[in-house]
Order: structure tokens, then C-alpha cells, then sequence
């Protein structure tokens, strides 16, 4: 199975706080395969886990990394990889 891994810069105004957190976690969820974020060279948690995601204290313009396993871990990074770098609290 390979593994992908992926930087991103976070787009978010007010970072990852409650909402975007709550949207990449639920993406992380839905894709079925395990996924892991990282910021800068903290340990990572899983992706899917939005007390984790929010633990992390991710702010606007922080850098992380994307981890994940399987078939479809590509396109999974696609996604979250969009999420990650739109402004959710521009809309």
C-alpha cells in the first residue's frame, strides 16, 4: 500500500478552530483510509479525531503535514489539501 505524504499551508483565517476542524475531520472520516496530520515536526494524530486536530492549535499560514495509507490515499490528500488551504471564514 503506498503511503502519501503532502505540506500544506493553512488558508483559514482563524486557523482550525471548531468548524474547519470539524470539516477535515469528517473528510479524514469519510475516506476510509487512515490519515495523520502533523504541525511542523510535532507528532502526529490522527486525522480523523477532532479533539486531536483541534489539540494541535493549527493557526492561518502554520504549515502541516498530511499522512495516509491505501489506495486511495492520493486522492484523499487532494481533498483534505483543499480544505486545509480555503479561508472557511471568508464564506
Amino acid at each position: 500500500m503506498p503511503t502519501v505524504t503532502r505540506t500544506v499551508r493553512i488558508g483559514s483565517a482563524n486557523g482550525l478552530h471548531a468548524r474547519p476542524a470539524k470539516l477535515f475531520a469528517q473528510a479524514a472520516k469519510d475516506s476510509g483510509i487512515p490519515v495523520t496530520i502533523a504541525k511542523d515536526a510535532g507528532a502526529p494524530v490522527n486525522a480523523a479525531s477532532i479533539l486531536g486536530v483541534i489539540a494541535l492549535g493549527i493557526e492561518r499560514g502554520d504549515y502541516v503535514t498530511l499522512t495516509a495509507d491505501g489506495d486511495s490515499a492520493e486522492a484523499t490528500l487532494d481533498v483534505l489539501s483543499e480544505l486545509l488551504s480555503t479561508d472557511h471564514d471568508a464564506e
